[in-house]
């Protein structure tokens, strides 16, 4: 099933941020930034257990908790078991990504794909979010950026354990759709070509920016299409250094990094309009992509990427981007702006 038949719209809220990523957020900041974005209309909310080892997804079902579960689409992850036992966040590894949650709960998160710690998973999951289901499960990051040159094994424990797990939970009826939601491109058009039960959608991070989209372009989106599969981005603003911040890729941005978004916000001086509103509107232009689910710690911040999602882009805009060899030349950008 497509899960554009069940999205309420295609603006839906990442909560990554409110595991205490990067920061420590104190739990009113949270709970406000989270209304916020409900009395502003958003009705689909993105979590994980790895956000601050459960934290995000304990903020998150302390508001939804509020409001009829009817009335919102709610995603969740597996892959992570956490546990009573308690480490210091700060000596965690995770591959590429660093000292990510280092400011997040101190409880141990275990990396499992299994059937049986799938299922663990996701009733864990519902206890932290105060709910009674899930719409959508995704399989979190089985790629290279956590495991390096394990991540095929893990891939395919994955496969045997998670994605059957989760298509007979799908089939029955226990949860609207699955898919996997990643950083790299690479597992994903690796589960196009499996000859087994398809997911619904991908959620897929960073690879589809302003910064950094010609492969899934190229190869992933197509493909997906063809394939009846929607695409969720996550991590429009690459993460944040397009919108104000300093991070890509979840490290200290690079100089060269830094110098093309100087150029872009260039451009979006030039015609007077948001750099967030050409990173989210470039992201959801692709017909493949059904949603974009930005993350935010701040109240203000959701009004600003309402606006962002809806401000008149000028073709003008768009076409400096492509001469500048900032946007290939064949990715689709808005119309009729």
């Amino acid at each position: 099933m497509s899960i554009s038949q069940f999205l309420p719209s295609s603006l839906g809220f990442g909560t990554a941020p409110l595991g205490n990523m990067f920061r420590a957020i104190p739990d009113d900041e949270a709970a406000a930034t989270v209304r916020a974005a409900w009395d502003q209309g958003i009705r689909f909310f993105d979590t994980a257990p790895f956000y601050g080892a459960g934290l995000a997804e304990i903020r998150l079902g302390e508001v939804l908790a509020e409001h009829p579960r009817d009335d919102y689409v709610l995603s969740s992850k597996v892959g992570r078991v956490i546990s009573d036992e308690i480490e210091d966040p700060a000596t965690r590894e995770f591959g590429e990504k660093g000292n990510l949650f280092e400011h997040g709960r101190p409880n141990t998160m275990v990396n499992d794909y299994s059937a049986d710690a799938t299922m663990r998973s996701i009733e864990d999951s519902l206890e932290r979010l105060k709910t009674d289901r899930l719409d959508i499960v995704w399989v979190h990051d089985i790629a290279q950026d956590f495991y390096g040159d394990d991540w095929i094994q893990m891939y395919e424990s994955a496969r045997t354990g998670a994605f059957r797990v989760l298509t007979k939970l799908r089939d029955e009826g226990v949860i609207k759709g699955w898919g996997v939601g990643v950083n790299r491109v690479e597992p994903l058009e690796m589960t196009l070509d499996l000859d087994e039960p398809q997911p619904d959608a991908f959620l897929l991070a960073g690879r589809y920016t302003l910064l950094d989209h010609r492969r899934a372009l190229q190869r992933l989106l197509p493909a997906a299409q063809s394939h009846g599969v929607d695409i969720v981005v996550g991590g429009p603003y690459s993460s944040g250094i397009l919108a104000g911040g300093n991070h890509f890729e979840y490290q200290e941005a690079p100089q060269e990094i830094v110098d093309k978004v100087a150029r872009i916000k260039a451009l979006t001086d030039e015609h007077g309009i948001g750099i967030k509103s050409a990173a989210l509107q470039f992201s959801l232009a692709h017909p493949a992509v059904a949603a974009v689910i930005p993350g935010a710690t701040r109240p203000s911040r959701i009004a600003e990427d309402i606006a962002a999602s809806t401000e008149t882009v000028p073709a003008a805009f768009w076409e400096g981007l492509r001469e500048q060899g900032i946007i290939a030349e064949d990715a689709p950008v808005p119309t009729g702006r």
